[in-house]
């Protein structure tokens, strides 16, 4: 039986090499979406965790999700956020919204550099005039930048002070005054951080933090971070899920014409095994084997274009987007392009059992 199923599959290698292709493809595709979809999610959550921060306060009516593209809260909340008890640093960010997925984000480096020790720099330093910017090293790669070149974004021209390391707040970061005077929102600030002088006090200074300021989103560092996920976010698990169906539906397709057009070629074959006493159980066996074995050959082929996607993310797509492997989901993808395939070989499986020997011996 594995004989001649392997013999099928090489009698035809263009059809099978295409069947494999189309199945690694749609196992591709879902790996990808979900490796961005996390990497993504995972990134944004490290950056944030980088800051030091203790807890973050968000403008009234915004989610953990939202983008920030706007400066409504006052920056005078600084002042009262660092009278409260076991409040060390505060600290505000602007954020302005670039082409997505890029962001340029304002901030007050002194503080900045108390509260988590700064940037680390691979070349140049902290932003000195209004017209300076630092850029992570991901965004320098994409860009090709230099200490020293000239970036043009909003409307205006700035002068790279420094490259640093990426992994912490953002990946574009100019002076606070300078970015609140372009977006018309001088006092104004998008976020805060706050800082304690113990960490233990966290739960205690957020419950105190909501009575004093109700309707401001408070939370602790470790519950954002931990709300960075594909299960708190609907739109984006409803969004993968949409693109698995797609994916199934075009393996189902794929294997249907495959398989379809293999019974249709091996008619007098499916007739002479019929014929020396070959049930239609034993056809059946080797339409399901010979496609599961492309399904297998398809999700392992898969799995491994995976590495080829990232390493295009990483040339081509700009931070913040990242994508990264999800281990855990090579058997999910796996299992989706298998069953997939197997939905795929029913229609062509039930004309091979029905063929009558007489005619399937006599088709030309």
């Amino acid at each position: 039986m594995n004989k001649l199923i392997f013999a099928n599959l090489t009698h035809r290698p263009v059809r099978t090499l295409l069947s494999v292709l189309a199945i690694a493809v749609e196992v591709t595709m879902i790996l990808t979406l979900v490796g961005v979809s996390h990497g993504t999610l995972d990134s944004t959550a490290a950056r944030a965790r980088g800051v030091g921060a203790d807890i973050v306060v968000r403008p009234p009516n915004s989610t953990v999700v939202s983008a920030l593209s706007s400066a409504p809260m006052s920056d005078k909340l600084i002042g009262v956020l660092m009278q409260q008890p076991h409040v060390a640093l505060a600290t505000g960010t602007v954020i302005q919204g670039l082409t997505f997925p890029d962001s340029i984000t304002g901030l007050d480096f002194a503080t900045f550099n108390k509260m988590n020790g700064g940037f680390t720099y691979l070349s140049g330093g902290d932003p000195v005039n209004e017209d300076d910017i630092t850029v992570d090293q991901y965004y320098a790669q994409h860009r090709h930048l230099r200490v020293g070149d000239t970036l043009r974004l909003v409307n205006r021209d700035w002068r790279v002070s420094g490259i640093f390391e990426g992994g912490k707040l953002a990946n574009i970061c100019v002076k606070l005054s300078a970015l609140q005077a372009i977006t018309g929102s001088p006092g104004h600030l998008s976020q805060i951080y706050v800082k304690l002088d113990d960490s233990k006090w966290t739960d205690a200074v957020v419950a105190e933090l909501k009575t004093k300021m109700p309707g401001y989103p408070i939370y602790s560092m470790e519950e954002l971070t931990s709300m960075l996920s594909i299960n708190n976010i609907g739109m984006l698990k409803d969004f993968i899920w949409v693109v698995i169906t797609v994916a199934v539906i075009v393996g189902f397709i794929v294997v249907f014409l495959a398989m379809y057009t293999a019974v249709l070629e091996r008619t007098r074959e499916i007739g002479i095994l019929k014929a020396v006493g070959g049930s239609s159980g034993l056809v059946l066996e080797l339409l399901l084997r010979e496609t599961m074995l492309l399904a297998l050959l398809g999700s392992v082929l898969g799995i491994a274009l995976t590495y080829g996607t990232q390493w295009l993310m990483k040339m081509l797509v700009p931070p913040p987007l990242v994508q990264e492997t999800v281990y855990y989901w090579w058997p999910i993808a796996g299992g989706i392009a298998v069953v997939g395939s197997m939905l795929g070989v029913v229609v062509p499986g039930v004309k091979a059992v029905q063929q009558d020997v007489t005619e399937a011996l006599s088709y030309e």
